[in-house]
């Protein structure tokens, strides 16, 4: 019996005994490589298998061999490879050393699908685009002390992630997982943490013990990237110094009105030759907008002190090759940058936004695409910027359908041949998500499937429907152990939400940029009278199909017109659908769901959270319509059953505060005073449902009580508007003078435009009058002083003309907002016979001896009132589209 016993035990043991694998490297030494094979060892013992991968290991005739070698012979494309197998022999073959890797990558993901080694394996592959990244923002939801937008040191105390080396690898690893060869670092001067210069010694902004951390930091990174085919990026913007640097010389550390000088010039070329030494393995991205005045600073700051510095430090480590430099074509005219500096540099690459500052459409069009076509036709690499996603912020996206046509469309309409990606959601709070959770989220976890999804369809965009449902719901099962039937309807859930925000946003966004947070709703006001929050115009006409936005619908309905393309009424209509749809799909799969409950929770309840919104936002947009409708008909019917509606929509948006509040820790990201629509979130306030609903409903009782007085006063009835009250200022500059704003007044002292009309609140104020020419050469400066805050009221002329100044626009310009100045508070407020109609923006400035310092271009400055006297916003109607229709007024 006991021999029996002995020799079933043999039996069982031989039944189950492993498998040995041996893994040869053929091109020892590459770091690349043996990464590799590091990956496949630790998969193949994953899955059961002995592995051996040391240089001695010798393969039997039973055993597997897994050969890896670089073979740059082959015909297919760079980071392409070759895969064969023959017998229990699997050959991998890179074009080179990136291709042998991914040759490893793919071979563990069929190993892992399989759950063993696959046999008959007999293909290649090789990238479409040639770049495919990734961004992390080194910045913060709010601003540090003493400092503004972007300037963010690297320390611990501020980023305690940046030096966790475990943090690092795991992300790495996603990376290289999904084939991505570039991780960029975005940051607004991050040189004063990075480097010491001998000429600007106490422009350093970190102690010695954190600047000794990032310098092992960067030699930890660049390492560990580099053996993992990914290349790291610095971005930084122009012009930025460090507040040491500031503080030193006594100026800004950013001002877009300033000029270049000699000594800041320096000291940016210093900067970047330093760095060029000391991280020759870091290529560079720069932003040469939004702290820039004129697209000529962009050409001479571009061709005179970054190239320049990029050759310094290259001369210095004895190098004659030309590592890449990025252009972002963002508030500068790239085109025109590069011609210039191709003389001087070669090796040059470009990029520019998709949709944006958010995510719209697969069917680009207009402006934007011209911009990107002509980028992409320069003969350099250029890259699609898929930036900051503000209107996906913070639920969870993940349609693999809008995705891949996406990328399709990057390659066809605009040309692009490489990607750069934004984290789906809290890029200013990364790496975390906004999830409210015992143990933050990490956003490279949640939105796994953004990461796989964009990086597949740059690898390869052309791919099969049906294929890519089944790969998707394969993953999907994996991640939720549910069957295929309920991990395809997990996807088709993704991909019903995945059309809402993109279609409301591009049909009754005002913007496309994180200026607004859209999925925390919108204010009548902004729908029914959008010009009045400073639309972004390009971003409709380019960003989306045809068709028409609200006010130009309800124009057509009242006149009997034809409707051209995506209407209004179709868009809510769709977004309801979808909503539904979404919902009933991931109700349909939660029953069979047996793996990360939890995760399937969150992404359940994201899914009723759109179906909330969509619902909410509908009926929102129906009550605007009827209010507009009132605006043509006089009808007071119409304003009750927008009332009506107005009340529907706060039931769903209740909801969305039930299904948010014990869920997410905010909406959006970024918590400063750049967050203006549907309202400010200065100070990190309104940041959550629950904090705008107060507001909404106040907005209805508002709503009423205005019905309220047309009903007393009669159809016709209007406000009356009171005039504003001029403060005392002093002007410190003599030569200055104040004049009346009245008809007859000549605007300019070297032009005869005249005044015809002003607003009425402008009417007891007093302007201060410039010469056109000066104002378009040098710019325009007003010295005063005053004994309490007061408000400089600025107006700017509605018109793209190049000699007038261009109004503030938070899209383009990151301090478009220091002095509260982003939105338009009269809108078309003075008549000028033959000008462009005049819109004010309003600068506040504390008590005391003040300068406001405005850009190149003609504007006025029409008078100075008391901080605390409150203006109204509205459509004054003069020089300008009129006011027929407007009823912006019953909403404030």
């Amino acid at each position: 019996m006991r021999n029996i016993l002995l020799f079933l035990s043999f039996l069982s043991i031989t039944a189950f005994a492993a498998e040995k694998v041996v893994v040869v490297n053929t091109s020892p030494g590459n770091a690349r490589v043996e990464y590799g094979i590091e990956r496949v060892k630790t998969a193949l013992e994953k899955q059961g298998y002995l592995a051996d991968a040391s240089p001695k290991a010798k393969a039997s005739k039973k055993d597997w061999k897994i050969s890896v070698a670089i073979d740059t012979t082959q015909t297919i494309a760079k980071e392409g490879y070759s895969v064969k197998t023959v017998g229990q022999w699997i050959a991998i073959k890179g074009k080179d050393a990136s291709g042998a890797l991914y040759g490893c990558i793919d071979l563990i993901a069929k190993l892992n699908e399989k759950k063993a080694l696959p046999a008959d394996l007999n293909y290649s592959d090789h990238p479409e685009m040639v770049l495919r990244g990734a961004c992390i923002g080194v910045q913060k939801p709010y601003y540090l002390p003493g400092r503004t937008v972007y300037e963010y040191p690297y320390t611990p105390e501020v980023f305690p992630w940046l030096y966790d080396k475990a943090m690092w690898i795991k992300y790495l690893d996603m990376l290289v997982d999904n084939k991505m060869n570039s991780v960029y670092l975005w940051n607004g001067h991050p040189f004063a943490s990075l480097v010491k210069l001998k000429d600007y010694p106490f422009a350093v902004e970190v102690s010695d013990e954190d600047f000794k951390k990032n310098e092992e930091l960067f030699a930890f990174l660049t390492k560990e990237a580099n053996k993992r085919g990914i290349w790291v990026i610095q971005m930084f913007y122009n012009i930025l110094v460090s507040k040491p640097f500031a503080e030193h010389y006594g100026i800004k550390t950013q001002d877009r009105s300033r000029p270049i000088t000699p000594l800041i010039a320096d000291y940016t070329r210093k900067s970047i030759a330093a760095f060029i030494e000391k991280y020759p393995n870091v290529g560079l991205l720069v932003c040469l907008g939004e702290a820039m005045d004129t697209y000529d600073d962009d050409r001479e700051w571009f061709t005179k002190t970054i190239i320049p510095g990029v050759k310094d430090g290259l001369k210095a480590l004895g190098r004659t090759d030309e590592p890449p430099i990025i252009l972002r074509n963002h508030d500068t005219d790239a085109k025109m940058v590069i011609t210039a500096a191709k003389p001087l540099y070669h090796n040059l690459y470009t990029m520019n936004k998709y949709n944006g500052e958010s995510l719209t459409t697969y069917q680009p069009r207009g402006p934007w695409t011209a911009v990107n076509k002509g980028l992409s036709e320069l003969g350099s690499v250029f890259i699609e910027n898929v930036h900051i996603l503000a209107n996906l912020e913070p639920f969870r996206y993940g349609s693999p359908d809008f995705i891949q046509k996406a990328v399709k469309a990057m390659h066809s309409a605009q040309g692009a041949n490489a990607l750069h990606l934004y984290p789906q959601a809290s890029y200013w709070d990364w790496p975390y998500s906004a999830d409210k959770a015992d143990k933050r989220l990490l956003e490279m976890d949640r939105d796994w499937i953004w990461y796989s999804a964009w990086s597949r369809y740059a690898w390869k965009a052309d791919r099969d429907r049906s294929d890519e449902i089944n790969y998707w719901s394969a993953r999907l099962d994996s991640m939720y152990q549910c069957g295929t039937d309920a991990a395809k309807n997990i996807l088709a859930a993704y991909e019903e939400d995945g059309e809402i925000s993109p279609q409301l946003l591009r049909k009754f966004g005002i913007t496309e940029g994180n200026r607004q947070t859209f999925l925390l709703g919108m204010f009548m006001s902004q729908l029914v009278n959008p010009k009045k929050w400073t639309t972004y115009p390009e971003f409709f006409a380019s960003c989306g199909p045809e068709g028409e936005l609200l006010a130009d619908y309800m124009t057509k309905e009242w006149n009997h017109q034809p409707h051209v393309g995506e209407i209004p009424p179709q868009m809510i209509a769709t977004a309801v659908a979808h909503g539904a749809a979404g919902v009933k799909a991931i109700e349909l799969a939660a029953p069979h769901v047996t793996k990360n409950r939890a995760e399937f929770e969150r992404l359940r309840n994201d899914v009723h959270c759109y179906d909330a919104f969509a619902n909410f936002f509908a009926l929102k947009v129906k009550a605007a319509m009827l209010a507009m409708e009132y605006g043509h008909s006089g009808r007071i019917a119409d304003l009750d059953s927008a009332a009506t509606l107005l009340e529907k929509s706060l039931v769903y948006y209740r909801r969305l505060v039930e299904l948010t509040k014990d869920t997410y820790l905010y909406a959006n990201s970024m918590q400063t005073g750049q967050r203006k629509i549907p309202i400010s979130s200065a100070g990190g306030k309104n940041k959550t449902w629950a904090e705008l609903l107060p507001h909404f409903e106040e907005e209805l009782a508002t709503f009423r009580k205005n019905i309220a007085f047309v009903k007393q006063n009669g159809a016709n009835a209007v406000r009356t508007v009171q005039p504003l009250k001029a403060a005392e200022v002093t002007l410190l500059d003599k030569s200055q003078q104040f004049y009346p704003l009245m008809k007859g007044e000549k605007v300019f002292g070297d032009k005869d435009y005249l005044i015809n009309a002003v607003s009425d609140e402008l009417k007891q104020l007093k302007g201060i009058r410039f010469n056109f020419e000066n104002q378009a050469k040098e710019g325009t400066t007003v010295a005063f002083e005053n004994k309490k805050p007061v408000n400089v009221l600025v107006g700017y002329f509605n018109t793209p003309k190049g000699e007038y100044a261009k109004a503030p626009k938070l899209e383009i310009d990151a301090s478009a907002n220091d002095f509260g100045q982003a939105d338009v508070k009269i809108f078309n407020a003075v008549e000028i016979p033959d000008r462009a109609a005049v819109n004010v923006h309003s600068y506040t400035f504390p008590a005391g001896k003040n300068k406001l310092t405005l850009g190149k271009g003609a504007l006025m400055i029409l008078g100075f009132t008391d901080a605390s006297e409150k203006i109204t916003p509205r459509n004054a109607g003069l020089g300008g589209e009129g006011d027929a229709g407007n009823v912006d007024w019953l909403f404030n």
